[in-house]
């Protein structure tokens, strides 16, 4: 079946179908065609997450023999590639779910084999959504290029079909993979490459709130975050311009509710309650600003700081900023803002000192002061970061990507992307999050907010009433459903 040329029964015009070719003709010209490639795989552990959330990661290569048997029967793929933070973070929050219910988590980025055509197309389209991130901090790109790309040129059946026709050439890397062990995918890419593969039992685990043809990985399970979402999946809305488009099947999609780590949802009482007392008791307020993978709001964080430095000099806040793998944003916040020096204490690259910190932050007992600054070169160590601190802040400062999903109270600042703001549109709903404040005075004043009013409060209490509603489930509803794939085929 030629997965580019009929989408869910919508069969896509010769014009279109053509224009797919040639995408893929093109990635052939710029990187070459490795199908005939036989890339073996080779089983090695994770030392950074290994320890935390079991998972092993697997290695596609030319060079040498398959190495390290993979267990056929608790194992569990996590499909993912690195482009932002968001993907990797989703993708842990699976393997922390894996793992609770006994099951090995394989860690495989698509983005992480540089031999292979593969990895040469994701990573150029990687390189390109990074430059437009940065770039759409220009007002004038932004509305007329960034927007709408991300908006209504992702949403398109079309878009789709040159991606389906783009992620043939990404099939081989799991030639070598046993078909039958379960794959899950946390961006669209591993999933089609998946199914082009022949692997058997496929869950595409779509990141965003707002519905996208980008996302479809026909011959996958698709699970959702959001019941909005998924009346628009369901009937592929607008994925066609103003025609009705014949809808997916209702057994290929699936809510799930957020994707997020055990650790995390099984503390929700337990982290809510220290909130509570810090505030009710006179303590400083915790605030933790992390910076996505595109590295694109060091500008916001700067404002965010200056406006509560006198706060953190009186001990009434106190400041996380972690700037994953962009170490050079903190140099400039430091050299910007010459006042956080006398205040802050560096965790740089550290691996060590920033697990015994952020276990320390969880004693009641012990006092923080200041600001803290996180950076990590290894991406894992970057991501978890946020994780590991996210339990013991109070409020987390972010724009509203895949972290609107997070049970914890937020702060949303501006989007990098107009399909984001549905993030913040949820999140508000349900209560554990704000409005996204689109400018620096809308950001300063949800600040005041939550330092001045009982903001903090109802976000906790909505955070409890949605874990007992079951809305921060998705990662075990995902892992179970990628189990129940397998067992019903047999």
């Amino acid at each position: 079946m030629d997965r580019s040329r009929i989408i869910f029964g919508n069969k896509i015009s010769d014009k279109d179908y053509k224009s797919a070719l040639k995408s893929k003709k093109n990635y052939i010209s710029k990187f070459g065609d490795d199908s005939a490639k036989d890339y073996k795989i080779k089983v090695t552990d994770n030392k950074i997450i290994g320890p935390l959330l079991g998972v092993k990661n697997i290695v596609v290569s030319s060079e040498g023999q398959t190495e390290g048997e993979m267990d056929t029967e608790k194992g569990i793929i996590v499909g993912n590639i690195r482009m932002g933070f968001g993907h990797y973070r989703i993708s842990m929050a699976m393997a922390s779910y894996a793992r609770h219910l006994g099951y090995t988590p394989y860690w495989m980025d698509l983005n992480s084999y540089p031999e292979t055509t593969c990895t040469k197309v994701i990573g150029h389209q990687n390189d390109l959504y990074s430059l437009g991130s940065r770039l759409s901090k220009n007002p004038i790109f932004n509305k007329l290029v960034w927007e709408p790309t991300n908006y209504e040129g992702f949403r398109a059946l079309t878009y789709n079909a040159k991606d389906q026709k783009n992620a043939e050439l990404m099939a081989p890397v799991y030639k070598n993979v046993p078909k039958n062990i379960p794959v899950i995918a946390t961006h669209v890419w591993p999933a089609q490459a998946a199914i082009h593969a022949g692997m058997k039992h496929v869950v595409n685990a779509i990141p965003d709130n707002w519905p996208m043809a980008l996302h479809l990985s026909e011959g996958s399970l698709h699970t959702i975050q959001c019941r909005n979402a998924y009346m628009g999946y369901r009937i592929l809305n607008g994925m066609n311009k103003k025609k009705v488009c014949k809808p997916m099947p209702q057994e290929d999609l699936v809510y799930t509710g957020h994707y997020i780590d055990y650790e995390l949802v099984s503390n929700i009482e337990k982290d809510c309650a220290a909130r509570l007392e810090r505030k009710n008791n006179g303590k400083a307020m915790r605030f933790l600003l992390t910076i996505g993978g595109a590295g694109a709001q060091k500008e916001i964080f700067a404002e965010i700081i200056k406006y509560l430095i006198p706060y953190i000099k009186e001990n009434k806040a106190l400041l996380y900023v972690n700037v994953g793998d962009y170490r050079n944003v903190w140099d400039q916040l430091m050299t910007e803002i010459p006042e956080m020096a006398a205040l802050s204490t560096g965790h740089m690259d550290n691996w060590e000192d920033t697990l015994a910190f952020t276990e320390k932050a969880l004693d009641p007992d012990v006092e923080i002061r200041g600001i803290h600054g996180f950076y990590h070169k290894d991406i894992f160590e970057a991501v978890y970061t946020t994780n590991l601190l996210m339990r013991s802040c109070d409020v987390l400062v972010t724009k509203p990507s895949e972290l609107a999903f997070y049970p914890v109270p937020k702060l949303f600042i501006k989007r990098v992307g107009k399909h984001e703001m549905w993030g913040a549109i949820h999140s508000a709903e349900i209560g554990d999050g704000t409005l996204e404040c689109r400018d620096i005075p809308h950001t300063i004043q949800m600040l005041d907010q939550f330092l001045n009013t009982r903001l903090l409060d109802e976000m906790c209490e909505a955070i409890i009433l949605n874990k007992n509603m079951g809305i921060y489930d998705g990662a075990k509803k995902v892992v179970e459903l990628a189990m129940m794939l397998k067992e019903g085929d047999k």
